[in-house]
């Protein structure tokens, strides 16, 4: 493969100018060296890719997901959160090796045929994820060519124990299901977490380990702040569920007497290391902690909807400073991972939380926060842009599809009108991953097969798990929704007032 790669004639993406000018672009080990005008000289022996007739745009972050969830895309609708905390660590128990990898490649291959180059993994095992299988995990990614941080989630309370008053809430026979054995032991799981870091073999441009405490509430004190210590030393980024459901942002307010958020915050833990997936249920002073720290938020609105969380103020976040990213979430609480579904959720969110659209998100905001927001937050500064310097991660939508037919504003279209069938061509490096509209390497038939056994050996496994947690599910329930049923000072299903005095020059038109 030669040095050089020069892509010719294609439509290139000027997402704030709402434009896409042809552009050429010459690419050498991987970088991008130049972008210039139609006609940029080639440098002896090098590839040319014949990009006329298509639209490039910088691959696409998932800021949040669940790799290891992709065999139970599908399986149950009407799953809310508090169900889906409660029945899944049955239903993903006895996964072999082997299904790891199956689980991880499979969303992997998923995104890179969606456009997608870079995922933000909180991955898991049972009661923590071995280094063994953190490495198989990481090597599917190497294996479908994206980019990943791979964050397991670390927890040592049990769901049970972080709702406070739940376990003593349910009658004997439902208490003497469940386990009350306090959770994993929290200097083991930093003990393999630090062993993990230590130890990693993968090359770090493209598959790292970050470091996930799963939900704050589920973890005691030691654990977050040894996992805070962990990223610092090995200079790596964190990222936790924070403010997801309203039943737990009560819950963290009964436990500490403020915010989920604002506890992490006093424990030190906030920085530019540290993201928040979901934040549906943040006030302006847990928005404001974020932003003065540098810190992101994983905005997962396909998830929120899927799992009846509510809608984040995306447009609050923007406008006090926070790093934006968007995220799909896992397959097995959003179904897919594509992002461009994700894109168009986010600005549909957006509308219907208030109606002065001038508050909406526009497109160029949502491509911004899919593609350089989600490199800031995952800590992957050589990409998120098709610049000089960065790497050559780039996607070709073909023009030749009814969703561009006519090219009107390109970054409107690619945010509410394309839906991942113009997806050509992936690149990550300069090399392709995706081609004509197939991945290089992953035989999909095969997949399917195994696919369908390692769902039959799971769900066989783990049968008797599953029928346990099953009885509990009406009883765990009701006691969520007992908490939901409390005031918080942030609700989100409440209409809110236009904020027509926040955009520059909108107040005076407004009290006109």
């Amino acid at each position: 493969m030669s040095e050089y790669i020069l892509i010719r004639g294609g439509r290139l993406l000027d997402a704030p100018g709402r434009a896409a000018p042809l552009k050429d672009i010459l690419v050498k080990d991987g970088a991008i060296l130049e972008i210039g005008d139609p006609g940029l000289a080639a440098p002896e022996g090098a590839e040319i890719v014949d990009a006329s007739r298509h639209l490039l745009h910088p691959g696409l972050v998932n800021g949040h997901t669940h790799g290891s969830g992709a065999l139970l895309r599908g399986f149950r609708d009407r799953f809310n959160l508090e169900l889906l905390l409660l029945v899944l660590p049955a239903r993903f128990s006895n996964q072999t090796l082997q299904i790891k990898y199956l689980n991880t490649y499979l969303g992997a291959v998923e995104m890179a045929l969606k456009g997608c180059t870079l995922a933000y993994d909180l991955t898991f095992g049972l009661p923590v994820a071995s280094i063994e299988e953190l490495v198989v995990m990481g090597q599917a990614y190497r294996d479908a060519g994206i980019r990943a941080v791979m964050a397991p989630m670390l927890a040592d309370t049990s769901f049970y124990a972080a709702q406070p008053g739940l376990v003593d809430s349910l009658p004997p026979e439902l208490r003497a299901l469940i386990s009350q054995d306090g959770g994993a032991d929290t200097a083991e799981i930093l003990r393999l977490m630090e062993e993990a870091l230590k130890t990693w073999p993968h090359d770090r441009d493209h598959v790292k380990l970050g470091v996930a405490p799963t939900i704050p509430t589920h973890c005691s004190d030691e654990l977050l702040r040894g996992s805070d210590r962990l990223v610092r030393d090995y200079d790596t980024v964190m990222q936790s569920h924070i403010g997801e459901a309203k039943y737990q942002v009560v819950a963290a307010e009964q436990r500490y007497g403020k915010s989920m958020l604002a506890h992490v915050d006093d424990l030190g833990l906030i920085g530019s290391h540290f993201s928040v997936a979901h934040g549906i249920w943040l006030d302006d002073d847990d928005m404001k902690r974020l932003a003065d720290k540098g810190a992101s938020i994983s905005h997962n609105p396909g998830s929120n909807m899927r799992l009846g969380s509510g809608i984040a103020d995306s447009r609050r976040m923007l406008e006090l400073g926070v790093n934006l990213a968007i995220g799909t979430d896992g397959p097995a609480s959003s179904d897919n991972q594509n992002m461009y579904e994700a894109m168009r959720a986010a600005a549909q969110v957006s509308f219907v939380r208030q109606p002065d659209n001038r508050l909406w998100l526009t497109a160029p905001e949502i491509l911004h926060a899919a593609t350089k927001g989600g490199a800031r937050m995952a800590g992957f500064s050589h990409v998120g842009a098709i610049e000089v310097g960065k790497r050559a991660d780039i996607v070709f939508l073909t023009l030749d599809h009814p969703n561009w037919m006519p090219i009107n504003d390109p970054a409107s279209q690619i945010v509410f009108t394309e839906d991942a069938t113009a997806v050509r061509h992936v690149m990550v490096d300069g090399r392709f991953i995706v081609r004509d509209g197939r991945h290089v390497s992953a035989d999909l038939p095969k997949l399917a097969h195994e696919a369908e056994a390692a769902r039959d050996h799971m769900a066989s496994a783990n049968a008797s798990a599953t029928a346990t947690v099953a009885k509990l599910e009406d009883a765990v329930s009701a006691f969520c929704l007992g908490l939901s049923s409390k005031p918080y000072r942030v609700e989100r299903y409440a209409a809110f007032p236009c904020r027509c005095e926040t955009p520059s020059g909108f107040a005076a038109e407004a009290a006109g």
